[in-house]
């Protein structure tokens, strides 16, 4: 007959032997100085007695690394879009993500305010930084570099650091693409609401829609020509200038998705009908853009290949490996969906 397997001690069958509670039994294991020296002899004795093994250990939790992921609007659709990417990288490296909001941009440009900004994240961990269009980031980027942390930045905006390392899309190249596809459908009036003129990324999206203008013997209008934030807001009151005066366009560029929202939402409030009478494009293909009305043409952007690209590069310096190259532009293409059509004749 087989014999019936002997139970395992607890902690209460401890507790029980020595004659006290179960958290005075965890504390003279875990050499607690609040513990009578007595009691904890009787508490050993006991342990040894039922042979009694811990089911948890009582060190210290292992050291994990961390990557720090700082921006500004965090309700962005194209931050999250980009997390998402950071977000499953740093899962498959077994890093923790923390999340952080920049310093305000009246102190972030302060050396010291830098600094101590820089030793907090430090002595929280962090082996790694990202910053995400995070505007004005040179005081951030110097502190980094002599506190020895590596720093990648997704779409900069508004730094002159030269060894700045970061992670981007063709923006021009996106930009002429779709100036291109409106110049097919006819329109030779087309109007451009951009974002803030201290953007990289902004800033070459125009330079793509001047180009494909230029190319095609057009000229672009500066009346038309609007720059602003990339918020919704900006583009609906953009395109109701536009819309509203005596000569509209026929087309709307937005400089992201943002904008374009804005765009769509100020032509149906005033009665004009997309793409029947005003085509408009956007960037960035983010998921609000397939749930428009119409549904958006736009510029789209592997923003969750760039998340991924940026973890990589970041866990790469760390280990003290040289980023292959200092600025990375992942490849764009067209999403034509319902918000384009022929020029009205």
């Amino acid at each position: 007959m087989e014999r019936t397997r002997a139970r395992r001690a607890t902690l209460a069958d401890v507790a029980a032997a020595a004659g006290v509670s179960k958290a005075t039994v965890s504390k003279a294991l875990n050499g607690r100085d609040d513990v009578a020296g007595d009691t904890r002899e009787r508490v050993l004795e006991a342990v040894a007695a039922l042979d009694y093994k811990p089911t948890t250990s009582h060190g210290p939790p292992p050291q994990r690394s961390a990557l720090a992921v700082v921006f500004d609007i965090p309700a962005s659709p194209y931050i999250l879009s980009v997390l998402q990417g950071v977000l499953a990288a740093a899962t498959g490296e077994d890093l923790d993500l923390l999340t952080r909001l920049a310093p305000d941009r009246a102190r972030r440009t302060q050396r010291r305010v830098a600094r101590q900004w820089m030793s907090d994240q430090h002595a929280g961990g962090v082996t790694g930084v990202i910053g995400l269009t995070l505007s004005e980031p040179d005081a951030l980027l110097d502190a980094a570099a002599e506190a020895e942390i590596p720093f990648v930045m997704v779409d900069p905006v508004d730094t002159s650091h030269r060894r700045m390392v970061s992670v981007g899309s063709s923006n021009w190249a996106g930009a002429r693409e779709a100036a291109d596809h409106l110049i097919a459908l006819g329109h030779h009036r087309i109007a451009w609401i951009g974002g803030p003129e201290a953007s990289d990324a902004a800033r070459d999206r125009f330079y793509g829609f001047n180009a494909a203008l230029d190319a095609a013997g057009l000229t672009v209008d500066p009346s038309l020509v609007r720059v602003g934030q990339f918020d919704v807001a900006t583009g609906s009151r953009y395109a109701r200038e536009l819309l509203e005066a005596p000569h509209p366009p026929t087309a709307i560029m937005a400089a992201d998705d943002e904008l374009a929202v804005g765009v769509l939402a100020t032509a149906h409030e005033l009665g004009v009908p997309v793409p029947e009478r005003l085509s408009v494009t956007g960037f960035d293909d983010t998921p609000q853009a397939a749930w428009t009305t119409p549904p958006l043409t736009t510029v789209h952007q592997h923003l969750s290949d760039m998340g991924r690209m940026a973890v990589q590069a970041v866990t790469d310096m760390a280990a003290g490996k040289a980023p292959a190259s200092r600025h990375v532009e992942l490849a764009t293409t067209m999403t034509i969906r319902g918000s384009t059509g022929p020029a009205p004749t």
